[in-house]
């Protein structure tokens, strides 16, 4: 009888909160239908499929093919600069099973003018952050495609800078409390610019103190200045140069920040759908959190024959052949394939 009974009230109770949870719904859709009536609708679908290959024999990085396919879509309103945004991302990596990554929700809230950007929430990382590898790795695009915190950005004539906050990881009684911190800009004139790149990640231990565990901290800038081709050029191209700099430091365990200085330079040139771009890091190892595990390595040089073979409004395809010269005696190399393909309105 108490079996029966208790029976029962779980069958009462989940049909009350299965009603009320249709009223909500249908609330919700009716609040919706009637904001977007007197908003723009917009809307975003982007596929992406990813192959990369890295054939690394230096045990300087992990050696790994990471093939997949990317899915995304946005749904939102707009009215006067002022935007929100919702929807899903979803990482099918070939040779898992579906449910292997976890759907990474997107819904923020952005506002646009002609001189800026703000935006809070959860959204795409791509086409906003544009760091060098050497302080984020390009992999965060492939398993961490979104943001998760706010950024910033002011435009002037001569140039533009912004900066971002995202939240890796919320502290709980097992898992770390994460974050990551960043401002990057750039100021021209005519042919010349100078570019700048600062970047912290803060990570601090969980709820529960582990033995032996200690904060750590990860700073580091990068500054260059460098030449640009005329625009309109057949032969589009630059190349800048300066220092990348970081510093570490393990809290009761370093006597303060470790930090180290290199050489940093870049070049890039395309001709049709031809390229090339070379990146040389000499003098020093950098230990960035998130930053590519080459640029651990005293010396490291880096060079990519890319084919731009895919060139439309909505659809973008490259394929990449990558060199890695580690300190001046080991060569690896990496195949990179990308199509990108975005419509929407």
């Amino acid at each position: 009888m108490i079996c029966v009974a208790s029976v029962s009230k779980y069958l009462l109770l989940s049909l009350q909160k299965f009603r009320n949870m249709k009223k909500l719904l249908a609330t919700l859709f009716i609040f919706v239908a009637f904001f977007a009536k007197s908003q723009n609708f917009e809307y975003q679908v982007l596929f992406e499929g990813i192959g990369d290959n890295r054939e690394y024999f230096s045990e300087k990085a992990l050696p790994q093919t990471i093939l997949g396919s990317r899915g995304a879509f946005e749904i939102g309103v707009e009215k006067e600069g002022h935007r929100f945004r919702g929807g899903l991302s979803q990482l099918l990596e070939f040779g898992s099973d579906i449910d292997y990554h976890k759907p990474k929700l997107t819904l923020y809230y952005q506002y646009s003018d002609k001189n800026k950007d703000f935006l809070f929430g959860a959204f795409p990382r791509r086409g906003r952050i544009d760091f060098p590898l050497a302080m984020l790795t390009d992999t965060l695009l492939y398993y961490r495609p979104n943001i998760e915190g706010l950024f910033g950005e002011i435009r002037w004539d001569w140039g533009h800078q912004n900066g971002f906050v995202d939240w890796v990881s919320r502290q709980t009684e097992n898992k770390r409390e994460n974050f990551t911190a960043g401002f990057s800009g750039e100021i021209f004139y005519k042919n010349l610019f100078f570019h700048n790149y600062v970047l912290m990640f803060h990570d601090a231990g969980p709820a529960i103190d582990i033995p032996g565990d200690h904060i750590k901290d990860y700073l580091g800038y990068a500054v260059q200045a460098g030449v640009k081709t005329n625009p309109g050029s057949p032969f589009s191209g630059y190349i800048k140069a300066g220092v990348l700099s970081s510093s570490f430091r393990e809290r009761s365990v370093t006597n303060g920040f470790q930090t180290t200085t290199s050489f940093f330079a870049e070049t890039k040139g395309k001709y049709k759908n031809i390229g090339i771009k070379s990146v040389l890091s000499s003098g020093a190892g950098h230990k960035f959190k998130s930053g590519d595990l080459f640029y651990r390595v005293k010396n490291y040089w880096r060079t990519d024959a890319i084919w731009y073979f895919i060139n439309h409004e909505r659809v973008s395809g490259t394929f990449n052949l990558s060199f890695h010269l580690i300190d001046w005696k080991d060569l690896d190399q990496q195949q990179q394939l990308s199509i990108i393909y975005i419509f929407g309105k």
